[in-house]
């Protein structure tokens, strides 16, 4: 079976789970929506969880909708940046911050024109990171009802809470804040480094069939 999800700014632990234990097939076609994790991801620091923004540029259409292929990035702000310095400072203390930042940092330093481009430049470079193959595989053309494929769609929603059932691990500031749940997949790589892989395993999937 296919899990069908879209491509997303360092995808959270529910996607990145459903990644590893599936064939993944991206969805390219679809519309962009305003409020997902399509340009922002969560992550832990010091005062709790922080959320990281891409701002995009929005074509002014008369139907109201732009695809997300077609999704620019406004680099006239310095968010990469930005970005990258929150990043440092959350996570320096991290055990394993500077196994992964030179793998990592150049996504922060290349310009990206394309949101689609970058989110699927940053899941190919965690999946590097994982030692596991990226998900080439994309849709040829938006279908509302997939058939026999599986939709994951939902999981790009970042106002809909999934119902994860996630085990603890050590996070960076656990001392001040009770465990944060359904993070950026940075923060259990920083974390847990090369035990991420087998704890996204142990991950069970049921989310997927709400």
């Amino acid at each position: 079976m296919t899990l069908v999800l879209h491509p997303g700014y360092f995808l959270n632990i529910a996607n990145f789970a459903a990644i590893v234990q599936n064939n993944i097939c991206w969805e390219v076609h679809d519309n962009y929506q305003k409020q997902t994790f399509r340009n922002r991801c969560y992550i832990a620091t010091d005062i709790g969880m922080h959320m990281l923004n891409i701002p995009i540029k929005h074509e002014k259409k008369t139907s109201g909708k732009q695809k997300y292929s077609e999704l620019k990035i406004d680099n006239s702000y310095q968010w990469q940046r930005q970005h990258w310095r929150t990043l440092q400072t959350a996570y320096r203390t991290s055990p394993f911050f500077e196994f992964y930042e030179d793998e990592l940092a150049p996504l922060f330093e290349n310009e990206y024109k394309f949101l689609m481009e970058y989110n699927l430049a940053t899941t190919a470079a965690v999946c590097d990171c994982l030692q596991i193959k990226m998900p080439t595989t994309r849709t040829s053309e938006f279908k509302k009802d997939l058939g026999p494929d599986k939709d994951g769609r939902f999981l790009i929603l970042s106002k809909k809470e999934v119902a994860l059932e996630q085990p603890e691990y050590v996070q960076v500031f656990d001392d001040r804040h009770h465990f944060i749940k359904n993070l950026s997949i940075l923060d259990l790589l920083f974390n847990e480094g090369p035990n991420a892989l087998s704890y996204l395993k142990s991950i069970h999937l049921t989310y997927l069939n709400a």
